[in-house]
Formats: structure tokens, C-alpha cells, sequence
């Protein structure tokens, strides 16, 4: 069998020292951000409201969708999250009720979560889902081939991936930082997911521990600057799984603000894949108990 390689022309080491040292003056920001309203709505925005279980129906999918639309009514000035993501089949359910001004349709596909399908599989499931009505895709690197240093073909599938969604979906490629043997992979994963044409890099599916965590965000951060420095290529990060807190998602967006900068604090550079983050922020925000979402 004719072998493949692919040549990352990036920095991949990680200086541990750095990554400890940041996040600890990161977890010491928190706390002074904890009550800005203004940051609480910023990571508002940004969220992906997920719902990703076995036990989800058409109606689950319907009732997601009508709370987002009238969200506006109930809470006039802290705008909307950012999409609502959920898994393929209920996509159209999604897509018929939702009326909100700004708020996209997001579809996990290609496998989701493990990835373990064929990739005429992955592929067909990518453009149906578009063809649902999805306005973006979140998938997931194909992770036995890439702890087995077969890096070309997790370049490859993400790369026809990419090419399925066809520029009328953004792709949100999950690296399932968790499952990586170490920050290197996580720093070598990202470039790979982004020479592939990624338009998001994501930590992780939900359904595995450890999910996101801000060390990982971090390098992920760095790597995102390094290849813009050399592409002029914006991507977008994702911390998904475990972000349940204000403060939680206070720490991501510090990260963010500090290593790209406000430029990629907006909804379309910077999301957070979340079920229950969404009624605490409000929360925190208003001062009241919500169990809104």
C-alpha cells in the first residue's frame, strides 16, 4: 500500500511552563469579571444551545427552537445565542420553527460523536444535513487514525468534509482534546484541522471526560494566531463539554480576548457549545432564578 504523509510547517512544541503559568493568572482574572454584565452577554452570544440526547424527538427539537425565538420577548436587552445545535434528524424540525433574527442552525454529523463510519458515510450525512436546512457542521477528527500517526488521513477526510459543506456551511472540527495523549497533539490537531479548511476548531463532543478545559483552549488559542500570522486566515475556537458556569465561560473568553484579541469576541470567531450554561448566565446577568431553556 502506497504510504501518505503531510508536512505542518508550524512551531509544534508546547511550552508547558507558559501553558500553567497563563492559566493561573487566567483563574485569577475570573473572579473580577464575574458580575460584568457586559462579558456575561458577550458569552450569552456566543453560545451553541445543545441538546444531544438518545431521547431527543421531533417535538425536542421544535421546542428548542420556539424558546429562542421568543427569548427577545422576555429578556429585550441581552440579545440571542448564537445557534442551536443539535443532532441531524431533528435539524428540519429546527429549521421549520425557528424565526430568530441572527441565529443559525448547527448539526453535529460525520459520525458523531466517535467518528467510526466510512467516509462516504461521513460525507452523505454532512450533505443531508445541509440539505435540512444546517447552516453549520460540527465533526469530529477521526481519532484512532490519528493515535495511530496516520495524520494524512485525518487531513484527508476533514479536507472532503470541508468540500461537502461547499462554503454554504461553516465546519466546526472537534478534536476531542481529552482523548489526545498531550498539548502537543492537541497543538498539532489544531493545525491540521485548520490546514484542512476548518472554519472552527472545537475541543470536544460532550461525551467524553476530560471535555474542554482552558489549558487546551490555550494552545488551541496560540495555534488559531500562529496560523493566521501565516495565512491571514481567520478561525474560529469552540470550548464545548463541561461549560456550565458563569465563570466557566468567563475563563474561555479571557483566553480568547487575550491571545486573538476582541477581534475574535463575536459569535462569528467565538462560540461555546453548552445545554445548561444558557440559564445560568441569564441568571447571573438578571440577578433571578431562570430555568428558561
Amino acid at each position: 500500500m502506497e504510504e501518505y504523509s503531510i508536512e505542518l510547517n508550524y512551531n509544534l512544541e508546547v511550552d508547558e511552563n507558559d501553558v500553567t503559568s497563563f492559566v493561573a493568572k487566567v483563574k485569577e482574572e475570573v473572579p473580577s469579571y464575574s458580575n460584568n454584565k457586559q462579558v456575561l452577554t458577550a458569552c450569552f452570544n456566543a453560545i451553541d444551545l445543545t441538546t444531544l440526547n438518545a431521547t431527543d424527538g421531533f417535538e425536542r427539537g421544535e421546542l428548542f427552537a420556539q424558546r429562542v425565538n421568543e427569548f427577545p420577548q422576555k429578556y429585550p436587552n441581552l440579545g440571542n445565542v448564537a445557534a442551536i445545535c443539535v443532532y441531524p434528524a431533528l435539524v428540519p424540525a429546527v429549521r421549520e420553527t425557528l424565526e430568530a433574527e441572527g441565529v443559525s442552525v448547527a448539526s453535529v454529523a460525520a459520525g458523531f460523536p466517535s467518528s467510526q463510519t466510512f467516509i462516504d458515510i461521513k460525507l452523505s450525512e454532512c450533505q443531508m444535513a445541509m440539505e435540512m436546512g444546517a447552516d453549520e457542521l460540527d465533526v469530529v477528527i477521526s481519532l484512532g487514525s490519528y493515535l495511530e500517526g496516520d495524520l494524512f488521513s485525518v487531513f484527508s477526510e476533514l479536507q472532503q468534509m470541508v468540500e461537502a459543506a461547499d462554503e454554504a456551511a461553516h465546519v466546526k472540527v472537534i478534536l476531542e482534546t481529552g482523548a489526545l495523549p498531550s498539548l502537543k497533539d492537541v497543538r498539532i490537531a489544531s493545525f491540521l484541522a485548520m490546514e484542512a479548511g476548518a472554519h472552527f476548531i472545537k475541543t470536544s463532543t460532550g461525551k467524553m471526560e476530560p471535555a474542554a478545559t482552558l489549558e487546551a483552549v490555550y494552545v488551541m488559542c496560540k495555534a488559531i494566531k500562529e496560523y493566521h500570522e501565516q495565512t491571514g486566515r481567520m478561525v474560529g475556537i469552540k470550548p464545548a463539554g463541561g461549560v456550565v458556569t458563569p465563570e466557566d465561560a468567563i475563563g474561555y473568553y479571557l483566553i480568547v480576548k487575550h491571545v486573538l484579541g476582541d477581534k475574535w469576541l463575536t459569535p462569528e470567531w467565538f462560540r461555546l457549545g453548552a445545554s445548561r450554561l444558557a440559564n445560568n448566565l441569564v441568571a447571573r446577568i438578571t440577578g433571578a432564578e431562570v430555568n428558561y431553556f
